[in-house]
């Protein structure tokens, strides 16, 4: 894992951290405190089945002194918009103004499967929640009427932050994307390709300009899959598994995003080998070729300057004319995979940039859906040794 550098002046790298692999909160801090001392912008935590954000975020708001923090993400139907209210203010004061909140639907697995709640009417409650959460931490009596949320009378007892909170909104289809770029501070996109992110970047652009926004003041923050390794094809398989798990395991969420982006087949093998309880058939579904090294996306080789070596690596723009949104690709040396193994396997890089410039050779995020098989690479970036 490439720690301490910053690509350009608008794009900068976070971490997110495991939440449910770890042994303890404390290992979970330990990684923070490393990601702080190596020059990460924030940690993000997601919250899935394991220790939850609010708490674990605390512990690392105590006991760091300048990395951002935020929950990546926390889901819109099993808190109500005012207690998330209260905890984003309530975090925001414990670490000093480094709170990014990041809200979104989920999924009807997670939903409805583990929170018992009917995955209805997704975008109008994300929206909602953004409206909400911003009245809170404004410290005015909220009164709010609509059409899923009625909330009267409400008001923070306690100081509202100094510091505004930024809302970033989680979103992988046309319409969720487009809804952050209307309402929300930024975006978290996840599962990729480098056509899928221009697709969808022109619905952030298009819901900005909806919202008679300007697209530069929606942050970006771009969510890869990576693993760290000496064994390149350990690292890769369990990137591959990583993968494998969401499509086959979450049900038709992520496969759908998958298809949308013209992995229809692929993503119905993975599906259909892990219902079957075929794991390795799902993973081995999924391949292992380079587009960056196969007529894909210009590939630049640069060298990052840390103290022990200069270790090459590699890096793969979604080009645009000021180069701001990035999906990366990353060959790590052995040298700087033992510096950073506490890092772990599994963390998953990002590349925050700003969004709202018009992109290099256009048409190419246009051109005609084909059936393409989905790869490690394709899906988002390859981080392994050579």
């Amino acid at each position: 894992m490439v720690a301490g550098s910053v690509v350009s002046s608008m794009t900068a790298r976070t971490i997110h951290l495991p939440v449910a692999a770890r042994p303890s909160i404390g290992d979970i801090v330990s990684l923070a405190q490393q990601a702080e001392e190596r020059g990460y912008r924030r940690v993000w935590l997601p919250e899935t089945w394991g220790r939850d954000a609010a708490t674990v975020l605390s512990a690392i708001a105590e006991r760091t002194d300048d990395i951002g923090i935020g929950p990546s993400i926390l889901n819109v139907y099993s808190r109500s918009p005012a207690l998330v209210g209260q905890t984003a203010a309530s975090l925001q004061e414990l670490s000093d103004g480094r709170l990014r909140l990041g809200i979104g639907p989920s999924g009807p697995a997670v939903i409805e499967g583990w929170h018992g709640q009917s995955f209805e009417r997704p975008l109008r409650r994300t929206r909602e929640y953004v409206d909400i959460v911003r009245e809170v931490l404004s410290g005015e009596t909220v009164n709010y009427a609509g059409d899923i949320f009625t909330v009267g009378g409400f008001r923070l007892r306690s100081d509202p932050p100094e510091e505004t909170v930024p809302i970033d909104a989680a979103g992988m289809g046309p319409k969720s994307v487009e809804l952050a770029g209307r309402f929300a501070d930024g975006w978290h996109a996840l599962m990729l390709t480098p056509d899928g992110i221009r697709d969808r970047l022109e619905d952030l652009r298009r819901g900005a300009e909806m919202g008679d926004r300007d697209p530069d003041d929606v942050r970006v923050t771009l969510s890869m899959t990576c693993a760290v390794s000496e064994d390149g094809e350990r690292a890769r398989r369990l990137a591959r598994q990583h993968l494998a798990f969401y499509v086959g395991a979450m049900g038709t969420f992520y496969r759908e995003a998958l298809s949308r982006q013209g992995y229809d087949e692929t993503a119905e093998e993975v599906a259909t080998a892990w219902g079957n309880g075929d794991q390795d058939g799902a993973i081995a579904a999924i391949g292992d070729a380079s587009p960056y090294r196969s007529g894909g996306l210009p590939t630049e080789r640069f060298y990052h300057g840390a103290e022990d070596s200069r270790v090459p690596h590699e890096q793969s723009h979604v080009r645009t004319v000021r180069g701001q949104e990035r999906q990366m690709a990353l060959a790590v040396g052995p040298r700087q995979q033992q510096r950073r193994r506490g890092l772990g396997a599994g963390l998953r890089l990002e590349a925050e940039g700003r969004a709202g410039h018009r992109e290099r050779e256009s048409q190419r995020g246009r051109r005609g859906r084909r059936r393409r098989r989905l790869t490690l690479a394709s899906h988002a970036a390859r981080l392994a040794p050579k």
